[in-house]
């Protein structure tokens, strides 16, 4: 048996039956000053202690198990990392935490808990009564819903960045679809950045990441597996801070952000955001989608960047004097997480409890790399065109973990005559559209046959003879 201590539940126990050190010394047939150590955390709990302490007193053993205190540790650490504060708290003293007070660990953990409900349940109330999240106190937002929020504010274009990166393009003769070579150039001429490209080194070093830069050496590493499209994307980011560096500085201070890490993320985004607009020059960009009627795998291939990549800047293309359509983009994974969302326009994205199990982008895990489409109405009445497709990025070997997301692309239903996607499609038949929802927790649909829960604030009553939510699910 590995040496346990357990002081204070020990302590706590005592206390519990009233009695003083030495009537339980005596009880356990133990000397005082051994049970005054033992309490003490001087000498670990030994097998013949909790055998004795379960034959004088009934006690469960459990109330000294290990494997309870390891799922203390676990729901610890996420409570602690979701809620962290100014000071970081390190497994070592949650491992003591858990061990020696395991009451005050439950109480925190259920103070956690009733926090994260209380603030679903406000979430839930400003989707329902139409309030504007981004006007909720700071404190209940973290540094990249603050960001994200940002972004939303701004319709997801920004149109000072989106100019600027245009004229460059412009001044630098950079060749849409065939602009690696040109990227590079300019990082060694204008910034003596040397460029590796397919970097083994950082491969090996660097984990998952696909661009290094070491200002000592001037070196910009590119991870080996790199598309020619990303290379580009990656160097036009480097690019962001070289040659925009002020005008993302000056975006990301004027945003109005709570902290020194949502103004780093900020800046982060506005540097991407420069390279997507980099490399698919504004004007050039949506004549050829316009063109092409905007199918996504063709205006990728025009551009050699992929399906991700032309969603994403696709929800960018609003410019006052040069609108495209106003999209709204969103990726997911299985387990339902959005990692990205961008809207041109006020479409909700659920916030709290998940996303829409209707909802085709959850459909294309199921059919790898093909295209969907959907037609959806959403509550409200209001209906829209969803394209879905599920993208994947693998660069390890037979058995190495993967990453697969869906990406989504969607606008209102009024644009759809204007995309390849809705040939076939009967847009006038309202009857044939899904009907989806923001999240189980806000949508107003009672008859969902897929609702997992009842809405937050919802009217309904639960009949013993009729129930519909379970709390504990048998079939």
């Amino acid at each position: 048996m590995r040496k346990t201590f357990m002081g204070v539940r020990l302590k706590r126990l005592r206390e519990e039956r009233g009695l003083t050190q030495v009537a339980l010394a005596r009880a356990l047939e133990l000397s005082p000053s051994y049970l005054n150590q033992l309490e003490q955390n001087q000498r670990p709990l030994s097998v013949p202690v909790l055998l004795k302490l379960n034959a004088v007193f009934g006690v469960d053993v459990q109330l000294f198990s290990e494997n309870d205190e390891a799922r203390l540790i676990a729901d610890l650490q996420e409570a602690f990392r979701e809620n962290a504060g100014s000071e970081a708290v390190s497994l070592a003293e949650i491992r003591e935490l858990a061990a020696g007070m395991p009451g005050v660990a439950r109480t925190l953990l259920a103070l956690a808990r009733h926090q994260q409900e209380a603030q679903e349940r406000e979430a839930a109330w400003a989707a329902r009564l139409g309030l504007d999240r981004s006007e909720q106190p700071l404190a209940t937002r973290m540094p990249f819903e603050e960001v994200r929020d940002f972004f939303y504010a701004q319709h997801n274009h920004i149109d000072e960045l989106d100019r600027l990166a245009e004229r460059l393009a412009d001044a630098w003769l950079l060749r849409p679809g065939d602009m690696a070579d040109g990227l590079e150039a300019r990082l060694q001429r204008a910034h003596g950045v040397s460029v590796r490209r397919g970097s083994r080194a950082l491969a090996q070093d660097a984990g998952d990441a696909q661009r290094v830069f070491d200002p000592a050496t001037r070196t910009l590493s590119l991870s080996p597996h790199l598309t020619p499209g990303q290379q580009s994307f990656q160097m036009a980011t480097q690019l962001a801070f070289l040659e925009a560096g002020e005008a993302i500085e000056a975006l990301a201070a004027a945003a109005g952000l709570s902290s020194d890490e949502a103004c780093r993320l900020a800046r982060i985004g506005l540097a991407n955001y420069f390279a997507g607009a980099l490399i698919l020059p504004y004007g050039r960009f949506l004549e050829r989608a316009e063109q092409l009627r905007y199918d996504i795998e063709l205006l990728g291939r025009a551009f050699g960047v992929e399906f991700e990549t032309t969603c994403h800047r696709l929800s960018t293309l609003q410019r006052p004097d040069a609108r495209g359509i106003p999209f709204f983009f969103v990726r997911v994974d299985r387990a339902g997480n959005i990692s990205k969302r961008q809207s041109a326009t006020d479409f909700h994205f659920s916030r709290i409890g998940g996303t829409c199990p209707l909802w085709n982008v959850y459909e294309a895990f199921a059919q790898p790399e093909r295209v969907l489409t959907q037609l959806a109405a959403m509550p409200d009445g209001r209906a829209y065109l969803w394209i879905a497709r599920s993208v994947a990025r693998g660069y390890g070997g037979y058995g190495a973990p993967s990453k697969r997301f869906a990406v989504g692309l969607g606008c209102d239903l009024q644009h759809a005559e204007r995309l390849v996607y809705s040939k076939g499609l009967n847009l006038r038949d309202a009857d044939s559209y899904t009907p989806i929802g923001t999240g189980c927790k806000v949508c107003p649909r009672e008859a969902c046959p897929q609702r997992a829960f009842p809405a937050i604030g919802s009217a309904s009553v639960v009949d013993e003879n009729r129930s519909r939510f379970a709390p504990y699910p048998l079939r």
